[in-house]
């Protein structure tokens, strides 16, 4: 399975994406996977994604720990064999990005169709970190589309 194409992605996501590599390598990690997604969407100050996070009082340090929880138990159960663009669950929140996209009937992916794509992820290392701090994927959705003027 490959990655979906980025082609039609805002700048905000593009930027995301780059910051997802960049969490993958500073957690020596040879995958990106949704964990980096969900800090990058935080380090992206400004960005619809980052907005409603705060809204619900999640920042990245907390974010961090929560994830680095989840990453530590996994590390311990998980074998990567070569270097991966993308987990396959990275893979599946871009698809579901591209779906979220459509549904709110926006014709670029933003930050905000990345994070409601990582809350309908079930059992990813960014879903159970946001769970974890109390993100919900009824309560985000409202959130954004509040955000947005819907």
């Amino acid at each position: 399975m490959s990655t979906p194409p980025l082609r039609h992605l805002a700048a905000d996501a593009k930027a995301i994406v780059k910051l997802a590599n960049q969490f993958a390598r500073e957690f020596e990690q040879e995958y990106v996977g949704t964990e980096h997604i969900l800090l990058a969407i935080l380090r992206h100050d400004g960005s619809v994604g980052a907005r409603v996070l705060a809204h619900f009082g999640v920042d990245e340090p907390n974010a961090r720990a929560a994830v680095e929880d989840f990453v530590q138990s996994a590390k311990e159960d998980t074998w990567v064999f070569g270097r991966l663009p993308g987990s396959p669950n990275y893979r599946r929140v871009i698809e579901l990005a591209i779906e979220e996209a459509a549904q709110l009937e926006s014709k670029l992916i933003g930050s905000e169709h990345l994070l409601l794509a990582l809350l309908h992820e079930k059992g990813t290392t960014g879903q159970r970190a946001l769970a974890k701090l109390g993100v919900t994927l009824k309560s985000c959705r409202a959130e954004i589309l509040r955000q947005l003027g819907a």
